[in-house]
């Protein structure tokens, strides 16, 4: 008689008589709705005491790993093995050699941009910054000899110009020779020697060539 006369609760479902319900139901509902904080056992330890605020870390980034190239290392061991064969063969039969299998390219190396060679992870950090430096080094030697060459081609050695008192005396000894008579101021030896410095010919023989 007593099971029949109890009623179930709205909020928890329980079953309880009916003046019980009554005082039960906004407390169930009180406590239900009531959303809980996070008990946090770190706080609670660290109050009273100096550290009050602690940094959280960042979760750690899981690296993703890296893909087996296991497809291209048993195609380079074939490729290894059939060359090793065509090389006993030529041996045996006296053929000449056949030319080498090409090398193969690794994937996980890193080219370098300046040089195109391939290293590994930790060599390429290294390499990278010594081939850097040396590139830029090149790089300024080519142009200091390119800017050295062209002030060579610009200041290039000019034609000596005559001066007024060369050009004066070749003036007379042309004129000397036109008229074949040499001035009073200028003796013949002396007109001579200037004859043959600039080149002008007399047409007489000198008595040196014929003794």
């Amino acid at each position: 008689a007593r099971s029949q006369d109890l009623a179930p609760c709205t909020t928890c479902g329980r079953r309880f008589a009916q003046d019980v319900l009554l005082r039960h139901d906004p407390i169930c509902k009180k406590v239900f709705n009531k959303k809980r904080k996070p008990f946090s056992s770190l706080k609670q330890r660290l109050q009273g005491t100096e550290i009050t605020t602690v940094k959280k870390q960042p979760p750690q980034k899981k690296q993703p790993g890296k893909k087996s190239n296991w497809r291209q290392h048993h195609e380079d061991f074939i490729n290894t093995v059939q060359s090793a064969k065509q090389v006993t063969k030529a041996l045996k039969e006296g053929h000449p050699l056949p030319p080498p299998p090409p090398p193969s390219i690794n994937p996980d190396y890193i080219q370098c941009p300046h040089c195109s060679r391939r290293f590994n992870e930790a060599a390429a950090e290294r390499h990278m910054k010594f081939c850097e430096e040396q590139a830029a080094r090149h790089a300024f030697a080519a142009k200091t000899t390119r800017q050295a060459l062209g002030k060579q081609l610009v200041t290039q050695k000019k034609t000596p110009t005559l001066t007024a008192a060369v050009l004066s005396l070749q003036k007379r000894v042309q004129e000397g020779a036109n008229t074949g008579k040499p001035r009073p101021e200028t003796s013949p030896g002396i007109l001579q020697k200037t004859r043959k410095s600039l080149g002008v010919s007399t047409g007489k023989k000198s008595s040196g060539e014929f003794g």
